[in-house]
């Protein structure tokens, strides 16, 4: 039994603790955050959806925490702007971390996270639950196989909406250096899809503006991506869809493919067509909980497991580093090559147009 302490008891940890009540081989051990009665109703809610009557410590304090020997991987959901740090004291006290998207808001601060858990000896997990999707990972068992022939466009499209009330019921959000963007924040799932179908990418073009709500960050975003292959994909994103949330989807276009998902929560199949393959899809909505096998896999990969699927802080870099790619040619009005070796979201704020 693996013993698992949150950071963060925000409306995110909810999945986590959804997932920790499922998942047979682990328990929450411990809880921190700076408002107890957040603690109490997070405790709370774990105990009603496990049936556990375990000891969970509650702790204002992350350094108490760290001390904890019960914990023997942390969770950290907390504000973007503090993954970073507090990744890099929990690696440095021994334990394992499964990490919110984004992982940080800087390259460099992405590379420590890396470069800790190297020399550390411990796993870090980036939060890319949608590559743990059944039909997600048939499209990758196929690309992989070539099954779909050369790939050579993928174009996703994010429709959502974040009302004023989103961004005033935390001040952090919408703003550079402690939020990062909308495309780091809700776009980011997509992305990941998007080079992991792909590969590396070779250069990013961006165009972003924003919308009649009063903060820093973008509200629309498009990008043009080459990928080393030479395939191209579309960025296409907003989350000021009138009235509300409408669609997400990613479709791959290939010489002997085409394939479509869709929907808020990817579980439309809208096209699956590949050259000589039955049509042995996932069922339509996979009924799986990609979330929960997200946290199994991690346990495994722990346990030295070296089948299980973890989404690695070096992994999890990569689209990290497309959407800073991206970030960086609004910045300068031209297309931005790989790698990119430096950027910040502060960065940001002191562009004209973006205070």
């Amino acid at each position: 039994m693996m013993g698992f302490g949150l950071v963060g008891c925000g409306k995110i940890s909810d999945r986590h603790i959804a997932s920790l009540a499922k998942c047979a081989n682990a328990e929450l051990a411990a809880l921190c955050d700076i408002q107890t009665e957040r603690m109490d109703a997070a405790r709370l809610k774990y105990r009603q959806l496990s049936g556990s009557k375990a000891e969970i410590t509650a702790y204002q304090d992350i350094t108490a925490m760290l001390s904890d020997a019960r914990v023997q991987t942390v969770i950290i959901a907390t504000p973007s702007m503090l993954h970073a740090d507090l990744a890099k004291r929990a690696m440095a006290a021994g334990k394992h971390v499964i990490v919110e998207k984004p992982i940080a808001l800087s390259l460099r601060e992405v590379d420590e996270i890396v470069d800790y858990a190297r020399k550390h000896l411990v796993c870090v997990q980036v939060c890319h639950q949608l590559r743990y999707k059944p039909v997600m990972q048939r499209i990758k068992e196929l690309i992989d196989a070539k099954a779909m022939g050369d790939l050579h466009l993928c174009v996703i499209s994010m429709r959502l909406q974040r009302s004023q009330a989103y961004y005033d019921a935390a001040p952090w959000r919408g703003t550079w250096d402690k939020d990062g963007g909308m495309l780091l924040n809700q776009g980011i799932h997509l992305i990941d899809l998007m080079q992991w179908f792909m590969g590396d990418y070779e250069s990013v073009f961006g165009s972003m503006l924003r919308g009649s709500i009063p903060k820093q960050t973008e509200d629309v975003a498009a990008g043009i991506v080459t990928f080393k292959s030479g395939a191209i994909g579309i960025i296409e994103a907003n989350t000021l869809t009138y009235p509300n949330s409408y669609d997400n989807s990613i479709t791959l276009f290939g010489d002997k493919g085409t394939v479509s998902i869709g929907g808020i929560g990817l579980n439309e199949i809208r096209k699956w067509s590949i050259d000589n393959i039955p049509q042995d899809l996932p069922s339509e909505n996979d009924a799986a909980d990609e979330h929960l096998l997200m946290y199994e896999h991690f346990i495994q990969a722990v346990k030295g497991n070296d089948s299980s699927m973890i989404i690695h802080a070096s992994e999890g870099k990569k689209a990290v580093e497309m959407i800073f790619a991206l970030y960086e040619s609004v910045r300068k009005g031209q297309a931005v090559p790989a790698p990119l070796t430096s950027f910040s979201t502060t960065i940001m704020t002191n562009m004209e147009g973006w205070k």
